[in-house]
């Protein structure tokens, strides 16, 4: 069993943790076949400068990330005992596959991510719905956690559906903070960022590990890890990128650990 299915590394780390998804540099390698820029040294840059984890979500299409890219990046987390590896996904698509192929390698990832994106899915843009998705999920949850895989549901900001993620057997939720985003700066934002808190204490009082993910940027990651309670996990791939492109790899994850750092202390 892996150690860190239910706690991560979190006891030792004391801080939200900041997950780099690469999704975007394979977009942009694939546009040729120079195999530039690479998947592989942007994980190692992120995972230099202080990231946590690598995040990938691989979709039948291999639009960007492709199944080398799943196997490669496994091995070389394999060399980051710090750090974690999680692999979003559709399980009802191609996500256990890799999940079934990389434990069979002695290599399973830290964490899954269930989302329940379709096949045509520009991003992710929802989350799981129950009771209508439980059925079906459930036992995919048990052999994910039985392959020794950390949980995680992409769920919307319900409190409400807490305790049925949890009847599930998941480990974690992940708060599909899209909308948050959108609303960040506008006359709706405290309402919508009070929704998100309000299903993050729902979420630990059944006692659900809580991540978030979706349009998180350098503007918006400090007020909503103030306002959220019990945050273990950031997954942030699209802003973090694009920063790059200007900042490089090194300096934009070290300022994004700056915005999180910067949501430990008083405002």
């Amino acid at each position: 069993m892996n150690p860190l299915l239910t706690t991560g590394l979190d006891g030792r780390r004391g801080a939200t943790a900041l997950s780099v998804n690469v999704n975007k540099v394979a977009l942009l390698r694939n546009t040729r076949t120079l195999g530039i820029p690479s998947v592989l040294r942007a994980a190692t840059l992120a995972l230099e400068a202080g990231a946590h984890g690598i995040t990938v979500h691989p979709r039948p299409d291999e639009r960007h990330i492709r199944a080398h890219d799943v196997l490669e990046l496994a091995e070389l987390l394999s060399h980051w005992p710090q750090a974690e590896y999680n692999i979003e996904g559709n399980p009802f698509h191609n996500l256990m596959g890799f999940v079934r192929e990389l434990a069979g390698k002695g290599m399973p990832p830290h964490q899954v991510t269930f989302v329940p994106d379709s096949v045509e899915q520009a991003t992710s843009d929802h989350g799981w719905q129950f009771a209508q998705d439980a059925r079906a999920l459930a036992p995919l949850i048990a052999e994910a956690r039985a392959l020794g895989v950390r949980v995680s549901l992409f769920m919307d900001p319900l409190p409400q559906a807490m305790r049925a993620a949890r009847d599930l057997g998941a480990d974690r939720v992940e708060l599909y903070t899209e909308s948050y985003a959108r609303g960040h700066g506008t006359a709706q934002g405290a309402a919508v960022l009070a929704a998100f808190a309000a299903a993050a204490q729902a979420a630990l009082r059944e006692g659900l590990g809580i991540n978030a993910g979706h349009d998180l940027n350098r503007d918006n990651l400090t007020d909503f890890l103030r306002a959220v309670p019990g945050v273990q996990e950031v997954s942030i791939g699209h802003a973090l990128i694009a920063d790059a492109l200007e900042l490089g790899y090194t300096e934009t994850v070290r300022d994004y650990l700056r915005c999180i750092h910067r949501a430990s202390l008083q405002p």
